[in-house]
């Protein structure tokens, strides 16, 4: 998820270089559950949430849908999320029927407009889960480690985030065996509270995988924690053209062939 110490992102066209010769490997999910198995509680999965175990794009599409509203641009109330392709937002308004040198203009107030709602627990609640995420979730819970939500959102996305979970009707962090945390201050850059946040995440327990879909974040659990089984989501990033380490391998989704 960019914040504003990131690069603005671009499409997925654009990002696809640094991604050409991923290693697609929906196995790795059954790995995980049965290292999880062998450990039990002891031991800990932490799970990032946009573009992860989350979907945003319903939010990005309110939001583009409200920015139409208010500027009386009629075709962008058309906008679903099916029309997003990476963080552009041009290329939903194209989508949309809007001409390519208007939707060039319109991209600055655009990006505006949706920086001063989507970081917001009233447009995160939009959020719906990753396929196979709720089921998955629910299965690595059943082992019994722990299941943590390490995220780059910070307290007052907190509400929103929560209300997300409990409609799309993943675990929510209560008691001792769920955990969300968060980063304190909207300010810090995501890569840096990931780095900091080692300590906080090695108090709960031993990290047995980590799934994350920004390739800095993955390869520094990897890093950080090289017995744990790292999982890369090749959904969408930021855009920096950082390639994901060799031995770890991606998922597109959370479902599981058994």
């Amino acid at each position: 998820m960019p914040n504003q110490s990131t690069p603005t992102p671009t499409t997925s066209a654009q990002r696809a270089p640094h991604h050409a010769n991923r290693l697609i490997d929906p196995s790795v999910l059954l790995r995980v559950l049965a290292r999880c198995e062998e450990m039990g509680p002891g031991g800990l999965v932490i799970f990032d949430l946009d573009s992860t175990l989350l979907d945003n794009r319903p939010r990005q599409a309110r939001i583009l849908r409200e920015f139409g509203a208010s500027s009386g641009i009629a075709p962008l109330l058309r906008c679903e999320p099916t029309h997003f392709d990476g963080w552009s937002l041009k290329t939903p308004m194209l989508v949309c029927g809007i001409e390519d040198a208007l939707a060039q203009s319109l991209e600055p107030q655009a990006r505006q407009f949706w920086l001063e709602r989507f970081f917001t627990s009233e447009y995160c609640t939009d959020d719906i889960c990753t396929e196979g995420a709720r089921a998955y979730v629910a299965r690595i819970q059943q082992t019994g480690v722990r299941v943590v939500y390490c995220t780059g959102r910070h307290p007052a996305m907190r509400d929103g985030t929560l209300a997300c979970f409990s409609r799309e009707g993943i675990p929510l962090p209560e008691g001792d065996r769920v955990h969300l945390l968060m980063k304190p201050t909207f300010q810090m850059h995501d890569d840096d509270w990931k780095r900091v946040a080692k300590e906080q995440l090695l108090a709960l327990g031993t990290p047995l995988a980590a799934f994350d879909n920004e390739p800095a974040h993955i390869n520094n659990y990897r890093d950080q924690f090289p017995q744990a089984q790292c999982v890369h989501l090749l959904t969408d990033d930021s855009a920096r053209q950082i390639p994901v380490y060799g031995d770890i391998p991606s998922v597109t989704s959370f479902a599981v062939t058994e």
